[in-house]
Formats: structure tokens, sequence, C-alpha cells
């Protein structure tokens, strides 16, 4: 069992994305969602293709990956399934994109 949280906040997130060390971000949502927003800096990994990507795309199993979605619920099954392959530090966060949006980054369009 991990001792990293499952979930973070968007506020959490963006204080560890400002830091020394920076989590690598993944999007899980699928392309059609990533051409309407996404955050500067992250990395698309399909849900659809997830499974098949995801050992190629991310490699080092003791990074720290924060994954997000629309809402959550998705970037949740994706963390849980990670952690089950040795991604201790794999996290989701919260509220995804959309809050994301409306706290953080009101740039970032909402959808």
């Amino acid at each position: 069992m991990s001792p990293w949280p499952t979930e973070l906040g968007v506020d959490e997130v963006e204080e560890l994305r400002q830091s020394d060390c920076p989590p690598r971000l993944i999007d899980c949502r699928e392309l059609d969602e990533w051409h309407i927003c996404k955050i500067d800096g992250a990395q698309l990994i399909p849900l659809s293709q997830f499974a098949e990507l995801a050992p190629m795309k991310l490699g080092d199993k003791s990074q720290h990956l924060i994954v997000y979605c629309h809402h959550g619920v998705r970037s949740m099954r994706v963390t849980l399934w990670l952690r089950q392959q040795g991604y201790e530090k794999a996290q989701s966060m919260r509220g995804g994109i959309d809050l994301w949006s409306e706290l953080i980054d009101p740039e970032v369009p909402r959808y």
C-alpha cells in the first residue's frame, strides 16, 4: 500500500507544479477533449489506450505522476490501475480540469 494519498486537490497540484521537483502531469481524457483544453506541460495518454500506451510512455515507476480527466472519475480509475502496476506515486487530481479551470486557471476553457 502506498503512503501517498490517492487524490490531490487542484490547489495542491498547482503548488507541486511550482516546486523544485514538479510531478509529471498525465491527461487521460480522449483526443477530442484534449483539443478543447489542456493544462500546460501535461502529456495525453487517452483512457481508451491507456493500458497499451502507458508502459511505453511512462517508464520509470518511481516518478511522481498526477493524472487528470474532466471531473476526476476516469483519473481515479487510471491512478488505481497505475498503482497496481507498481507506480506507487500515482495520484488523481480531484475535480479534474473542470475544477482546475474554475479555481486555478480561468483561461482554460470549460466544457
